[in-house]
């Protein structure tokens, strides 16, 4: 797929082997891949947008056709200023598919020339969220294997701050 540039947007909070995972294998597919932080009002993160760009950016050095940036608003019109081709979203069961397809619809709605991939992680990451990775690191339980360490380190100190 010769100079197409995909998005992977999300709010990676935190970042995941999961959400690695599917960077490698997209990085692998498209000519440049953008991870791109969703900052949403709506939300209430437990890391800073500020945060989440370090510990993508400590955890994607060295892939040298990724690169990391933080967006407002909707998707289509971020993509668009970017002159991606591809919006890349990773699908881990049924219940995501139906909830990315009807994004996918309406992004193509609102911007005909985008396209959608669908990626699966690799089957010993499908399970793992963000929202259960915190779970877990609150009840004190170990995240190893769930995150980079870089984002366990993040864990700690902000879960538990010395």
């Amino acid at each position: 797929m010769s100079g197409i540039l995909a998005i992977y947007p999300g709010s990676f909070d935190p970042l995941t082997n999961g959400h690695l995972d599917l960077i490698e294998r997209g990085r692998q597919l498209f000519d440049h891949l953008v991870v791109a932080i969703l900052t949403n009002l709506e939300k209430d993160p437990l890391f800073t947008t500020e945060e989440r760009v370090t510990m993508l950016r400590e955890a994607t050095a060295g892939m040298g056709n990724v690169s990391i940036d933080t967006f407002t608003g909707l998707l289509v019109d971020y993509a668009t200023q970017k002159k991606a081709r591809v919006i890349m979203r990773g699908v881990r069961a049924f219940s995501d598919y139906e909830y990315e397809l009807q994004m996918a619809l309406m992004n193509r709605k609102l911007q005909p020339h985008l396209e959608t991939v669908f990626l699966m992680p690799a089957e010993s990451y499908s399970y793992i969220s963000s929202r259960l990775v915190k779970e877990i690191f609150r009840h004190g339980g170990s995240v190893k294997g769930l995150v980079p360490p870089v984002v366990e380190e993040m864990l700690q100190q902000k879960v538990f701050p010395s």
